[in-house]
């Protein structure tokens, strides 16, 4: 996963209606929820809706998006055995009475985050991209299906790109020449009386404002009314608007979302119990066989998936990078490569003892966990070229190679326990934290931890033995009956 979630006190409940609905209906289903919320979870403190956000903020909301801050009271004032997964448990059927309501579950800093730097409201989102507005719909309702069985879904949603009302006009070109009209005839008695024309401009000290002239809102808004709209002939007549034309009210879309050029509908889904990585993968493998996406149309993974991709991908261009230039130092240090290969050699060791202990305490392998593998491989290389320049400084002084690798490595039990020790006990109170942001501290100590116990003993136990191993074949080769005559 990218990384753990951090508990912020608080649920964020976005809700988004069929775009038909009007201002009014949003508020009274916005204030519903509210009071039910605050009627049958005691643990709720408050709950604030807010509908619709201007067109002018960077954001904007339309008057069919409500976003629900829930505001949670401190956790020892919770009952006896209720988690936060419990609380929104229990939202959820209050969300399902509103037949068409699409609903998702995040938290106002992480909805945030996640908003700026993917531009997703969700853990992981399906992005379609297409030029048919009804063919994208389509395929978002095939994965949507798709996701609704998955083991590890929380919640998923659909953008609605299509349920705004519209009323289409269309012209009747032979109707317009045998009244002696055109085009522009017609459409300017609908811009007049529908979309309002300019007759002129009151002035209010420095301030100044158009005068609009349109028709009343009963003439305008009403299907039967704006077929009887009058239009000019060209001898002074009037004939009613319909006669030149055919008027339709249909569904269309509300926006057309876009990126990098390509019309895009977006699935968004949240998870739970499950690791995103593993996710992913199932969700692409039963997506290549459900999907049904059609020629021409394509599909990106984005979210926090998509902000896991691209830090993993820094990680695995940083970390073989740093190991690089630790290999070139302790060249540098020893004069040889082989001591530099065999000190590396306890890296394996810490790297299955921190995935070992994080796999016991049932978390994932995140950014942090990541960072902690970053610690704890200096910590196990510093150990270790402890442990092989001492080695190297006894061998100077002449003797037995295996007397000098024991004694060596009894030298050197004290330092290299005391510096795993020194590390593991000051990383356990961040391993054990429940404060703040320990969601992200608690997988980073948690590596370093169980990396330390491995590497600790196995650099005093087999990195000595490997030692032993390159060095006896080395001196076997350059001297046979030296080696035989110590008697190894």
């Amino acid at each position: 996963e990218f990384l753990p979630e951090l508990d912020e006190g608080s649920i964020l409940i976005e809700q988004v209606r069929m775009p038909s609905v009007t201002l009014k209906e949003s508020i009274e289903n916005a204030n519903w929820l509210a009071g039910k919320l605050m009627e049958n979870i005691p643990e709720i403190k408050t709950v604030v809706p807010k509908t619709g956000r201007s067109d002018l903020a960077n954001d904007w909301m339309g008057v069919h998006q409500t976003d629900v801050w829930v505001v949670l009271k401190p956790t020892d004032e919770w009952r006896k055995g209720i988690a936060k997964e419990d609380i929104i448990a229990r939202i959820e059927p209050f969300l399902k009475t509103e037949p068409g309501l699409a609903y998702n579950f995040t938290q106002p800093i992480a909805m945030r985050v996640d908003e700026l730097t993917s531009g997703v409201k969700s853990d992981l989102a399906v992005k379609i991209y297409g030029e048919d507005l009804d063919k994208l719909n389509e395929v978002g309702e095939n994965i949507s299906a798709i996701v609704s069985g998955m083991e590890g879904t929380a919640n998923y949603f659909v953008e609605q790109p299509v349920g705004q009302p519209y009323l289409t006009i269309e012209i009747d070109r032979q109707a317009l020449a045998s009244f002696g009209l055109n085009v522009n005839d017609v459409q300017t008695v609908i811009e007049a009386g529908i979309g309002g024309q300019v007759a002129g401009q009151l002035y209010e000290g420095q301030r100044r404002f158009d005068i609009q002239v349109r028709y009343p809102p009963e003439f305008r808004s009403e299907l039967q009314n704006i077929q009887e709209i009058p239009v000019p002939l060209p001898n002074g007549e009037y004939i009613p608007i319909k006669r030149v034309s055919h008027i339709v009210a249909q569904e269309g879309p509300r926006e057309i979302q876009r990126e990098n050029g390509w019309r895009r509908l977006i699935v968004g889904i949240n998870i739970k119990d499950i690791d995103m990585g593993t996710y992913v993968n199932k969700l692409q493998a039963e997506i290549e066989q459900k999907g049904n996406v059609p020629p021409g149309y394509f599909l990106e993974y984005g979210g926090t998936f998509e902000n896991q991709q691209r830090a993993m991908n820094h990680l695995l261009l940083v970390v073989p990078l740093s190991l690089f230039i630790i290999i070139g130092l302790m060249y540098l240090n020893f004069g040889k490569m082989r001591y530099a290969i065999i000190i590396l050699m306890n890296l394996p060791f810490a790297f299955s003892g921190g995935i070992f202990l994080l796999w016991i305490r049932g978390m994932y392998l995140s950014v942090s966990a990541s960072i902690g593998f970053v610690a704890l491989f200096g910590v196990a290389v510093l150990n270790g070229i402890v442990l092989i320049d001492h080695i190297n400084e006894l061998r100077k002084e002449g003797g037995p190679l295996r007397k000098t690798i024991i004694d060596g490595s009894a030298d050197r039990l004290r330092p290299v326990l005391m510096t795993a020790l020194v590390a593991s006990l000051g990383f356990i109170p961040m391993a054990f934290n429940s404060g703040p942001g320990s969601e992200v501290q608690r997988p980073l100590a948690t590596v370093v931890i169980g990396g330390l116990i491995t590497s600790t003993f196995l650099t005093l136990l087999v990195l000595p033995i490997i030692y032993y191993w390159v060095e006896e074949k080395r001196e076997r080769k350059a001297d046979p009956t030296e080696a035989m005559a110590e008697g190894i």
